[in-house]
């Protein structure tokens, strides 16, 4: 859960100097309530956060659906009351982390959905394609979609991307930079990323516990999964590379993982309307 600083900032960014409309037309001592309500029928997530924000105004907020719950369209998720300026104050704040993290959390589900369909062990796990400052909500929409956050930070694990290779010179040396284990504790896995089944099938000699396949041509994909079962079963294999909910279901068969930027990067916005009026 994000530090409540984050969530004075925020409201700091919206509030600025005053909310100078409410402090001029509503009455300091009027009390008011309202009604979030879905716009469309969606995964709803968010609803401890827009909670954490009402709340730190000194508003009642009562949740009426479960953030990763699907829900419908017109359905009332949270009532909130209080101190009418305070309300609107949080109003803007609250709804547009909602609609943010439940957009993710639709996308998500019907991704999961989508991969499972063609193998239903299959992990989708999310990428650092995210919004700077939000990501921690990001990965927690994801996971309340049923996805696996996957990397949170730089600091997680030992994940050796193109660039790397370009820099130090392929797998080989890269493995070889990482020490005698491979770079590997007991609490930190290695992977690598390739784009040929060469490399696919070195780094896995070399140690990796993961091999992501990235961008390999749909015709290659299922050889070169096959060609790394067989030969290292125990090596996790993650497909990447323009993965959607449309597309996922053709690769799901040959990976273990399939990790998705677009769950973060590309979700659109789950719309929530916050209906008040006065407190009788």
């Amino acid at each position: 859960m994000p530090r409540r600083s984050e969530f004075h900032a925020f409201l700091d960014e919206d509030v600025g100097r005053g909310d100078i409309t409410s402090e001029l037309v509503v009455p300091r001592k009027a009390k008011a309530r309202g009604r979030i309500v879905a716009k469309r029928a969606c995964v709803v997530a968010g609803l401890e956060e827009a909670g954490t924000v009402f709340r730190e105004l000194g508003l009642t907020f009562d949740a009426k659906a479960r953030d990763g719950a699907r829900v419908s369209r017109g359905e009332v998720v949270a009532k909130v009351r209080g101190r009418a300026r305070s309300l609107l104050k949080g109003e803007r704040v609250a709804l547009n982390i909602l609609q943010r993290m439940s957009g993710i959390a639709t996308l998500t589900r019907a991704t999961v959905e989508a991969g499972r369909r063609a193998n239903p062990r299959l992990i989708v796990a999310a990428t650092r394609k995210t919004t700077p400052g939000f990501r921690a909500f990001e990965k927690r929409a994801v996971a309340l979609g049923g996805g696996d956050p996957h990397r949170f930070a730089l600091d997680d694990m030992v994940l050796v991307k193109d660039n790397h290779l370009a820099v130090v010179g392929g797998v080989e040396r890269a493995m070889a930079a990482l020490g005698p284990r491979g770079g590997k504790t007991f609490t930190k896995k290695v992977e690598v990323e390739v784009s040929n089944l060469e490399d696919a099938l070195k780094a896995a000699e070399l140690g990796a516990d993961i091999v992501m396949l990235d961008n390999f041509p749909a015709r290659s994909l299922g050889r070169a999964y096959r060609a790394l079962k067989a030969r290292y079963p125990g090596v996790l294999v993650e497909v990447s590379g323009n993965i959607d909910a449309s597309n996922i279901a053709k690769v799901a068969p040959f990976a273990d993982i399939v990790s998705c930027g677009s769950l973060t990067h590309s979700a659109p916005a789950c719309d929530f309307s916050l209906e008040v009026e006065p407190e009788p």
